[in-house]
């Protein structure tokens, strides 16, 4: 009988330890991300300093830091946020939120201190289609005014409307647009769609772009996120393939004039006059690559499907050794920016029909660099 004892007490004891030890492995995985089919397949631990600076957000999309430390927050539906001490709704009428089109990107003029301009990318509607455009307000407080129409006639769709804008080292305004499902724009160096355009903050036409028009470069899918590094060279991030053949989706190193090759490549394939980009998902995963951040020879960039904050090297001019953060820890993530006090602030986008949010959502989350080892 004692030896029965024993042999149960033994027993007992193995299955408390395997029960610790699958809740550390389950530990380890939420807090760790998961290997990919990025170009190094590292992995590193996630970001242990973050703050929640704002909650219950519908459905955000940009987020751009005013002078004084308060932060404007873009809403889909069709409303901006002022942030700071206390929360300010700033409605933006003409918003037509459809699908994944709405009030989308958002900008500071360079000189904002002096003039006061913001510029907002949004979806409109247009006889029985949709159409996007950028428009240039005075901010003051929470009132917005002198609504300027700076570019429009992109196309717009309930898919692929890019939205990304932002001043670039050269003091001229970039917009990110997708081909609003209609792949054979891409090309096509007259329409405006599935291109990064480049205008003066009035609208008008730089001389040196190439193409006589807005356009800057071509042959995008979707491109929803630019930075630059601080050499001045652009980067930007695109959506591959959707679908049950999702996948290949995007780190570019933007050139002038150049094309990028959607839809005749993607993935590694290369042709003659297109550019392959630096970093690819590959076929059997997903990213789904929006906004990103330029910090000390990395960009960072949001992942929605990937559902993680993805980080690379291009400290050599090329873009290596990536690796993934807090997948799946916060959800679906739409943009990330570097604050005025040197912290990460990364947006979710759970509430987008494709998420699966917490009461708290949609979210912004205070992430110190230095967890991430930057």
């Amino acid at each position: 009988m004692k030896k029965t004892h024993i042999t149960f007490a033994l027993l007992v004891l193995l299955a408390v330890f395997a029960l610790y030890a699958y809740r550390a492995e389950i530990r380890s995985y939420l807090f760790q991300p998961t290997g990919s089919v990025l170009e190094s397949g590292k992995t590193e631990g996630a970001a242990q300093d973050e703050e929640v600076i704002a909650d219950k957000l519908n459905i955000p999309w940009e987020i751009a830091f005013l002078p004084g430390g308060d932060l404007l927050v873009t809403e889909r539906p069709g409303r901006m946020l002022r942030i700071g001490t206390g929360r300010s709704a700033i409605e933006v009428s003409g918003v037509a939120h459809r699908g994944e089109g709405g009030l989308l990107g958002l900008a500071l003029h360079p000189d904002f201190v002096r003039n006061g301009w913001i510029y907002l990318y949004m979806t409109t509607a247009s006889g029985d289609g949709l159409m996007n455009r950028v428009e240039r307000y005075v901010l003051r407080g929470t009132i917005l005014s002198e609504r300027t129409v700076i570019i429009e006639h992109i196309p717009g769709a309930a898919n692929h409307d890019g939205g990304r804008i932002a001043f670039g080292p050269d003091g001229m305004l970039y917009i990110t647009t997708g081909d609003a499902g209609d792949e054979n724009r891409s090309q096509d160096t007259k329409t405006l769609a599935g291109k990064i355009l480049r205008v003066n903050g009035d609208g008008t036409i730089p001389s040196d772009n190439p193409f006589g028009n807005a356009v800057y470069s071509y042959g995008h899918r979707n491109v929803q996120g630019i930075a630059w590094d601080d050499t001045g060279q652009l980067w930007a991030t695109e959506h591959g393939r959707s679908g049950v053949r999702s996948g290949y989706d995007e780190l570019n190193k933007i050139v002038k004039g150049a094309n990028y090759g959607w839809p005749v490549i993607e993935g590694d394939e290369s042709r003659e006059g297109m550019v392959s980009p630096q970093v690819n998902s590959g076929p059997s995963e997903t990213w789904a690559p929006s906004g990103m951040a330029y910090l000390r020879g990395h960009v960072l960039f949001a992942g929605l499907r990937g559902a993680s904050l993805y980080v690379a090297d291009i400290s050599s001019g090329r873009a290596a050794d990536v690796k993934a953060y807090v997948r799946g820890t916060y959800g679906r993530l739409r943009t990330v920016a570097l604050g005025p006090d040197g912290m990460l602030y990364v947006l979710t986008n759970n509430r987008d029909g494709r998420g699966n949010p917490i009461a708290s959502d949609d979210r912004i989350i205070k992430v110190d660099p230095a967890s991430l080892g930057l």
